[in-house]
C-alpha cells in the first residue's frame, strides 16, 4: 500500500484523524515516536524557516520538495501531506508540481483556488480564481499525477458564503479530488449542511492558529458531519518557537538556560540516532573475518608488520602479495617467483647497458650465495634492435610457456614455447617499434 492508499483509506474512515505539521527531521521523528499515522508539511513553515518572510509567495513547489526530501526518510513510512498552494501557476504548472512532489516521497497535497499572491489563513482580502479554472487544476492533477492524494481546498466562504463553498466543493470532488478542505467553515451546523450536501466526500479541517480562541468542536461531532482529518500545520513550530524565545531571554539576563524545560541531550542524541550512525564504524573496525582486498591485485598498503615476509593475515608487512611475478616489482623474501636467499645483483658500473635478451632467451634462477661479478669497465652489451625494426605476430595457436620456477627478473615478457622466437613483440616490457 502506496502513502496515498493510506490516505485515502484514512479519507474513508468513519474517524478524525489529527495531523500535525513537521519541519525538519527532528520534528519529523518526534512526529512518529508520539504515535500519528500522517504528517503535514506547512508552505508558511518553510518560508519562515528558509527565508524569513511571510507565507506570501516566497516559496515554491521545488523548494518545498526539496525540503520533503528531508523528511521523509525521517518519517519511516508515515506519509507526507505538502502544501501546493494554488499549484504555482496553471494546469499544466500543477501537474508538474505534482510530478516534483511525488519525486519527493510526498504522498498527498492541498490545492486552493486563491487569487496569487494569496492571503492566508483567515486574513481579509481575500480573492478566488473562476471556479472553471480551479476545477482544470484539480483534473489535471487528477489524471496526471494519480500517485498522489489530492485534497481540494477553497477559500470562496471568506469571499461568497457557504453556498459557494457548497458549489466549489461538488464540482472539484467531480474533477477527481479526494478531499476537500472548506476555508473558514468549522461551525458544526455549517459542516451538517456542507456534509448533506456533499455525503460521500470526506471533510478535511484546517486548525487555524489566526483564529485562536474559537470554541472547537469534538472529534465525535466532526465525525458525525463528514471530517475525517484535521490539519495542525505550524502548532509545533509555534510552541518551538516559544520555548527557543524564553532560552535566549534567559541566556541574555541570566547567563543559564536552567530555568527553561528542555529535552536532555542523550534523547536528543537518541532522537538523531547517534547510536546507528556508530553502529557500522564499530562493527567494521572489530570485524575479525575480514581478509582484505583479493589477492589478484599486486599492492595492498598497510598491511602487517614485522617480518618482511610474513605480515598479519598472511599478507607480506610491505604491503606486496606473494604470489610471483608482478609487473615491474620483483616481491622481497622466498617466495614464488623470487632470488632465493642469500642472492645479490651487483651494481653495474658506469656505462653499462643491459640490452634486450634475444627471443627465447630466460634467464634462470641463481644458486644460493651466488653473486654476478661486476662487468669490467667499457664493458658493452649488444645494443637493441635498429629503429624501425619490427617483429612480426605470433602465428595462429601460438602458447607462451609458464616461466620456469624463480626465473624472475622483475618483468618476464611473454615467451613462445617454441620455433622461431624473432616475433616476440615485447623484450623486457618495452614495445619494439
Amino acid at each position: 500500500m502506496t502513502g496515498a492508499d493510506e490516505l485515502r483509506a484514512l479519507f474513508r474512515a468513519n474517524h478524525v484523524t489529527h495531523v500535525p505539521g513537521i519541519y525538519d527531521p527532528v520534528t519529523a521523528a518526534l512526529a512518529v515516536q508520539a504515535g500519528h499515522r500522517i504528517a503535514h508539511l506547512s508552505g508558511a513553515a518553510v518560508s519562515a524557516l528558509m527565508l524569513g518572510r511571510p507565507d506570501l509567495d516566497f516559496v515554491h513547489a521545488t523548494q518545498i520538495a526539496d525540503r520533503a526530501t528531508t523528511l521523509v526518510p525521517a518519517l519511516n513510512g508515515v506519509p507526507l501531506i505538502a502544501d501546493a498552494d494554488t499549484g504555482y501557476g496553471n494546469p499544466l504548472d500543477a501537474v508538474w508540481t505534482g510530478h516534483a512532489y511525488v519525486r519527493a516521497g510526498i504522498s498527498g497535497l492541498h490545492l486552493e483556488d486563491q487569487v496569487a499572491p494569496e492571503h492566508r489563513g483567515r486574513l481579509a482580502g481575500k480573492e478566488v480564481v473562476d471556479a472553471a479554472l480551479a476545477t482544470a487544476k484539480i483534473k489535471a492533477l487528477a489524471t496526471e499525477v494519480p500517485e498522489l492524494a489530492l485534497i481540494a481546498r477553497t477559500d470562496a466562504y471568506a469571499v461568497a458564503g457557504l453556498p459557494e463553498v457548497i458549489a466549489r466543493c461538488r464540482a472539484f470532488a467531480a474533477a477527481g479530488a479526494d478531499a476537500v478542505l472548506p476555508e473558514g467553515v468549522d461551525d458544526p451546523k455549517e459542516l451538517a449542511d456542507l456534509h448533506a450536501a456533499i455525503p460521500d466526500v470526506p471533510i478535511v479541517l484546517h486548525r487555524s492558529e489566526a483564529a485562536a480562541g474559537r470554541p472547537d468542536a469534538t472529534d465525535a461531532e466532526l465525525a458525525a458531519v463528514g471530517v475525517r482529518m484535521v490539519l495542525h500545520p505550524v502548532a509545533a513550530l509555534l510552541a518551538a518557537l516559544r520555548a527557543a524565545s524564553q532560552v535566549y531571554r534567559q541566556l541574555a539576563e541570566t547567563g543559564s538556560a536552567e530555568p527553561v524545560d528542555r529535552m536532555p541531550w542523550a534523547a536528543f542524541t537518541t532522537l538523531v540516532g547517534r547510536p546507528e550512525a556508530l553502529g557500522p564504524d564499530d562493527r567494521y573496525r572489530q570485524a575479525a573475518d575480514y581478509t582484505g582486498p583479493s589477492t589478484e591485485i599486486g599492492y595492498l598498503p598497510g598491511r602487517g608488520s614485522g617480518s618482511a615476509s610474513s605480515g598479519s593475515g598472511g599478507y607480506p608487512a610491505d604491503g606486496y602479495l606473494s604470489r610471483g611475478n608482478f609487473h615491474g616489482y620483483t616481491p622481497p623474501g622466498p617466495s614464488g617467483g623470487q632470488a632465493p636467499p642469500g642472492h645479490h645483483h651487483t651494481a653495474a658500473p658506469p656505462g653499462h647497458h643491459h640490452a634486450a635478451a634475444p627471443p627465447g632467451h630466460h634467464h634462470a634462477a641463481a644458486p644460493p650465495g651466488h653473486h654476478h661479478p661486476a662487468a669490467p669497465p667499457g664493458h658493452h652489451h649488444p645494443a637493441a634492435p635498429p629503429p624501425g625494426h619490427r617483429h612480426a605476430a605470433p602465428p595462429p595457436s601460438h602458447h607462451h610457456a609458464a616461466p620456469p620456477p624463480g626465473a624472475n627478473t622483475g618483468f618476464t615478457p611473454p615467451r613462445q614455447s617454441s620455433g622461431d622466437q624473432a616475433d616476440d613483440r615485447y623484450a623486457f616490457g618495452r614495445l619494439q617499434t
